[in-house]
């Protein structure tokens, strides 16, 4: 009976350690993707290598991970080593390879690594994993392949990813924090209403008399939490499910919201910023590689982070297009500070747009550090009084019969 596996025609590989002798009796040695050992060592004696010993390689089995923006960064560093050091491309990949913890990024390596060998160049390899290798790591890498300045350019990606993240990482955890905070806030209110305030009313009944106002209002929403406390959080699931539906598929929708973020105060402010980095990141990598603007400001739009951002850039493309300076399309936008503006223009006058570029995404990625170090620090103050108004408020409603009590003897 074929299994599911064999009837789809499909597979599952894995990283197999070999060694062997070729034909003048030098030891060999590799990693290869494969379904068998019986099949690894099939395409060996294909290239004229006897092996001697094939198994699996230790930790590739096991559940498959999702491969994260920053494992790529990692991959274009460790190339890159390699290349440095005269390590062949095809080697370089089995090293990096059997370096990795990341199965399904191990996999993917060892695939392009497959497909260099079958005669593929390197950009027609990554362009195989479209969700790991967007245009802008290919249409760089195509641009070292062509103008023989490969290595190079694979530091430029290495130094773009990794800043990238960073950036990325610095964004979210100011996002992060106050949302964390007020969840917490919301999941010990909730047990304090349904768990801890039906123990006092159990004691406020015993004792008789009118209970305070405040007493009364925290009594009132715990008897409510107790009865609706199933449709609330069916409510919250509910409009959290549509909330990401429509900002997925609605593009009116995630547009709208991109342009309130952008108001919002503070966060604003350092979205703002973010934006300007990357735009400013990725126009100068793209434009050290010698990428026209033109073609490049696809790429820069892809990453901007923000539909409103986005828009500009391809707005700024078709003027480009048109023969318009790069500072005047950038002026136009009306999204940039007049710095910005300025740095290109010396950038264009002086012959050293890239240079400029990178001065400013420099700046703004230390205005980004800086902003968020500050909202942090202003924050936490802030979040403990919160925490300290609501929780301290339903413990002292609680014990403000108990004081009335003792104020009557």
């Amino acid at each position: 009976m074929a299994s599911a596996a064999a009837a789809s025609g499909k597979r599952e590989t894995t990283l197999f350690e070999w060694e062997g002798k070729d034909a003048k009796g030098n030891k060999q040695r590799g990693l290869v993707t494969s379904p068998s050992p019986e099949l690894v060592k099939a395409k060996l004696r294909r290239q004229g290598i006897i092996p001697t010993k094939v198994k699996k390689k230790k930790g590739s089995s096991g559940r498959k991970q999702k491969i994260e923006p920053a494992d790529i960064a990692i991959f274009a560093r460790q190339l890159t080593t390699m290349m440095a050091a005269g390590v062949p491309m095809v080697q370089s990949f089995e090293i990096v390879a059997g370096g990795m913890d990341n199965k399904s990024m191990r996999d993917m390596v060892m695939g392009i690594k497959t497909e260099v060998e079958g005669g593929s160049n390197f950009t027609a390899a990554l362009r195989k994993y479209p969700d790991q290798f967007d245009d802008l790591f290919c249409s760089l890498v195509e641009a070292g392949e062509q103008s023989g300045t490969l290595e190079s350019l694979l530091g430029e990606i290495a130094d773009y990813k990794e800043k990238s993240e960073a950036l990325k990482k610095k964004i979210k955890s100011a996002m992060f924090y106050p949302i964390a905070v007020l969840v917490i806030a919301g999941i010990v209110t909730g047990i304090l209403l349904v768990f801890v305030v039906p123990q006092f009313e159990a004691l406020f009944q015993g004792m008789g008399g009118d209970l305070p106002a405040f007493t009364k209002m925290i009594v009132s929403a715990s008897e409510f939490l107790q009865k609706a406390w199933f449709p609330i959080v069916l409510a919250i699931g509910v409009f959290i499910w549509v909330f990401k539906t429509a900002k997925k598929k609605s593009t009116a929708f995630a547009e709208l919201l991109d342009r309130v973020v952008l108001k919002l105060p503070v966060f604003g402010e350092i979205i703002q910023k973010s934006c300007t980095a990357r735009f400013a990141r990725t126009l100068a990598t793209m434009s050290k590689a010698g990428v026209p603007i033109v073609e490049a400001m696809d790429s820069v739009a892809g990453t901007a982070g923000n539909s409103v951002y986005t828009k500009a850039i391809l707005k700024m493309k078709d003027e480009a297009a048109t023969g318009q300076r790069l500072q005047q399309s950038i002026e136009n936008s009306q999204l940039f500070s007049n710095m910005v503006v300025q740095m290109v223009a010396i950038g264009e006058e002086s012959g050293a747009v890239d240079e400029m570029l990178e001065k400013v995404a420099d700046y703004y990625e230390e205005e980004v550090d800086n902003a968020v170090d500050a909202m942090t620090s202003l924050m936490e103050p802030m979040i403990m009084a919160f925490l300290g108004v609501v929780i301290g408020g339903l413990v002292v409603g609680m014990y403000l019969p108990i004081f009335k009590m003792g104020d009557a003897f």
